[in-house]
C-alpha cells in the first residue's frame, strides 16, 4: 500500500509540470491509459508491462525506462541555399619590368591593384548540396551547384575598358569607389572526412578538400567619382572565362571555415594575379 501511495504521488507532482501524453504501446483495459515522463522514466497507469521496466509491476501504475534509438544518417543527403560569407584578394606573382610595351595593362605596377581588404568581400550561394556515403559515414563525396561573387575593391584610380579590353590609370578623376565585381556559377566536388558521424549537426566535426570548376557569367566594373557621379562597365575586360580552384573546409559544428585558391590567373594575359577567398559558412551541408 505504502509503495502504491508514494508511486500517485510522484505521477502527480510530475503531473504539474511535465506533459502528460497517451502511449499507444500499452494496451489498457479502460479507454486511454495516461503516461507520465519524468526523463526518461515513464509512468504509466492502467497498468501494463513493457520492455525496461524497473520494480514490481502493479495492477494501477508501471514504471517503464524507454531508451531512444538513434536514427541512422542516410547514405545521400541534400541541403539547399548554404551561404557563405568572407573576404576574397588575389596573389599577385606579375613581373612588371617591361610593362611599358605592354597592351593590356600598359605602364601598370603592383601599386596599381592594392584593395581595401575590409571591403572586398566574397558572398557564395549553394543552391543544392549533396553528401554521398563511401566507408561508414566516416568518408563521404560532397558536391553540389552554387553561385560565388567576389567583389575586388581597389585604392587606386585604374580604369577597365573593353573593345578592346585593357587597364589603365585615370589620372584626371579620383574614385571614392572602385570595385571590379565577378560573378561565377560553380560546381565544387570535394572528399570528406567526418569524425564524428553518429553525432548531431551541432556536435559535429570534419574536414574536406577538393576542386572547383567555374564559369564567368558576369563581370562588371562599377566606380563613383564627382565628376562621373556612379557609373558601371560590363562586358568583356579581358578576364578568364573559366575558373579552377582548390577548396577546403573545416567544420566545427554548424558552423564551417571555409577557403578558396584558383590554379591560375583570373586575368587572360600580362597581368598573373591568382584571387583567393576565405570566410565563413552556414549552413547544414555536412
Amino acid at each position: 500500500m505504502l509503495k502504491k501511495i508514494t508511486i500517485l504521488a510522484m505521477a502527480i507532482i510530475a503531473g504539474t509540470s511535465l506533459r502528460a501524453q497517451t502511449d499507444t504501446t500499452v494496451k489498457a483495459t479502460e479507454s486511454v491509459a495516461d503516461t507520465v515522463k519524468i526523463g526518461n522514466i515513464i509512468i504509466l497507469k492502467n497498468g501494463g508491462s513493457g520492455t525496461g521496466s524497473i520494480g514490481p509491476s502493479h495492477s494501477d501504475w508501471d514504471i517503464n525506462i524507454y531508451r531512444h534509438k538513434r536514427n541512422k544518417p542516410a547514405n545521400l543527403s541534400t541541403t539547399w541555399l548554404n551561404m557563405d560569407f568572407g573576404f576574397n584578394n588575389v596573389k599577385d606573382n606579375t613581373n612588371y619590368s617591361g610593362s611599358e610595351n605592354w597592351d593590356y595593362a600598359k605602364g601598370s605596377n603592383a601599386d596599381w591593384f592594392n584593395q581595401r581588404n575590409n571591403k572586398s568581400i566574397n558572398f557564395n550561394l549553394w543552391i543544392v548540396m549533396q553528401r554521398l556515403n563511401m566507408i561508414k559515414h566516416v568518408v563521404n563525396l560532397k558536391y553540389g551547384l552554387g553561385l560565388e561573387y567576389y567583389n575586388f575593391r581597389y585604392e587606386e584610380n585604374i580604369r577597365f575598358s573593353k573593345n578592346p579590353p585593357a587597364i589603365k590609370m585615370d589620372p584626371v578623376i579620383e574614385y571614392s569607389k572602385n570595385k571590379l565585381a565577378l560573378n561565377y556559377v560553380t560546381v565544387p566536388l570535394m572528399l570528406n572526412f567526418n569524425f564524428t558521424p553518429k553525432n548531431n549537426e551541432f556536435r559535429s566535426f570534419g574536414l574536406s578538400a577538393g576542386i572547383s570548376a567555374s564559369y564567368l557569367y558576369n563581370s562588371r566594373q562599377k566606380y563613383i567619382s564627382n565628376e562621373t557621379g556612379k557609373a558601371k562597365l560590363k562586358g568583356d575586360l579581358g578576364l578568364e572565362d573559366f575558373k579552377l580552384a582548390y577548396i577546403g573546409e573545416v567544420k566545427l559544428g554548424p558552423v564551417s571555415l571555409y577557403g578558396s585558391y584558383a590554379t591560375k590567373s583570373m586575368f587572360r594575359k600580362e597581368l598573373d594575379q591568382t584571387p583567393y577567398a576565405v570566410g565563413i559558412r552556414l549552413g547544414t551541408w555536412y
